[in-house]
């Protein structure tokens, strides 16, 4: 498969997920409305305070994520081949050149952050940084730069919204039952009762989907930035050589946790393994590493 396909395959597979995703948003806004005999104007608090909670982390992302990392700005004197490729990369792929941190860690790992390319952050490890030869690191470089390109902060933080956005209302659904809440009278009835049974069903399930979906949307991202980063070099063997160095290595980040693993390229936290079974794989951050070489040596 060219390198053009495999990037148009991804973004319709990932704007397919995003679109069903917001569609099954809506359902289960919709049941849990009417179960609870309420209009659209409940949906609509919901959504408001789903969409103010992840406001703040979208805006403060980059600050957020450096502060917990601990990571340092990078200079070209002293981190002279990370700051020369980027800067090379962003001349390629016609971006601006994005602020760099290092985070002082043996551990292989690296992330890019920031609401759009004009307030993007690059980061990476003092392990990755000494152990990659240029033209590795020009691959993990070029795939950070990818998520900036692509956007990739703003979708998830669009998913955030939606997985916040069921999460409320399933959480306000079973506390309003639990309550002793009623239904108003023109939600009475078989129909009324049906809704009811719906209601509860999603609300049970609904938030587990939703965070299955998030993690399918993260996945399908990482391919597709896997995909761009092969554009910007034309050497998709220099991110496949880099992707196996990251899986030989199984030292995990200390400053890295649950909330900030799906920023890195690969899982910071070591706690799974690419043989996993298909169940276990829904749960993971990022695909697997061996998925993401052969498809980039396919190209």
């Amino acid at each position: 498969m060219s390198i053009y396909s495999e990037i148009a395959s991804n973004k319709r597979k990932s704007w397919f997920i995003v679109g069903g995703f917001f569609l099954f948003t809506l359902a289960v806004a919709y049941v849990i409305s009417r179960a609870m005999g309420y209009g659209p104007d409940a949906v609509a608090i919901a959504l408001i305070f789903s969409g103010l909670s992840s406001l703040g982390g979208y805006y403060f992302s980059d600050s957020i994520v450096l502060g917990l990392s601990g990571a340092r700005p990078a200079s070209r004197e002293k981190d002279f081949q990370f700051y020369t490729v980027t800067e090379n990369l962003c001349l390629a792929a016609r971006l601006p050149m994005p602020k760099l941190y290092v985070i002082e860690d043996t551990a292989m790992n690296a992330f890019a952050t920031g609401r759009d390319p004009q307030h993007a952050v690059i980061c990476a490890t003092s392990g990755i940084l000494s152990r990659l030869d240029r033209t590795e690191l020009e691959g993990v470089v070029a795939h950070e730069l990818s998520h900036v390109r692509n956007y990739d902060m703003r979708l998830m933080s669009v998913v955030a919204v939606l997985v916040g956005l069921i999460a409320l209302m399933a959480d306000f659904f079973l506390r309003w039952g639990s309550l002793g809440g009623r239904r108003s009278k023109d939600n009475e009835g078989n129909l009324g009762a049906l809704f009811m049974i719906a209601g509860i069903v999603l609300a049970i399930l609904s938030p587990f989907i939703a965070q299955l979906i998030q993690l399918s949307i993260s996945r399908s991202r990482e391919y597709l930035a896997d995909a761009s980063a092969a554009k910007i070099t034309g050497y998709p063997e220099g991110l496949a050589r880099a992707l196996e160095k990251l899986a030989a290595d199984k030292e995990p980040l200390e400053v890295a946790n649950k909330a900030t693993a799906h920023l890195y390229i690969t899982n910071p936290l070591k706690n799974h393994h690419d043989s996993v079974s298909w169940f276990a794989g829904l749960f993971n951050t990022h695909p697997p590493i061996a998925e993401r070489v052969a498809k980039l040596r396919g190209m």
